[in-house]
């Protein structure tokens, strides 16, 4: 499901510029301390997004597994040095 992770990685990454552009432009006139809270939430998002966005779901492939396609799977095996004879 690259589609949802990606989505959610655009709304995090989202989140993070409102958050930052919101604090130095609006909240700072009225709290600073409130405005560098914000800033400091902003900054702990995009690691987490990328987290997110690079997390492999129940239904993805991994790296390791065959694929099905005997043609290709004989040949990532050949070139990881898996001897795989069935």
């Amino acid at each position: 499901m690259y589609a949802r992770r990606r989505h959610w990685y655009f709304a995090m990454m989202g989140t993070c510029v409102v958050l930052f552009v919101l604090a130095w432009a609006v909240v700072r006139i009225w709290s600073v301390p409130a405005a560098i809270g914000m800033c400091l939430v902003a900054m702990v998002i995009p690691p987490v997004a990328a987290i997110v966005a690079n997390r492999r779901g129940p239904e993805d492939r991994w790296w390791d597994e065959p694929s099905g396609d005997k043609q290709s799977d004989e040949w990532w095996d050949e070139l990881d040095g898996k001897d795989r004879k069935p």
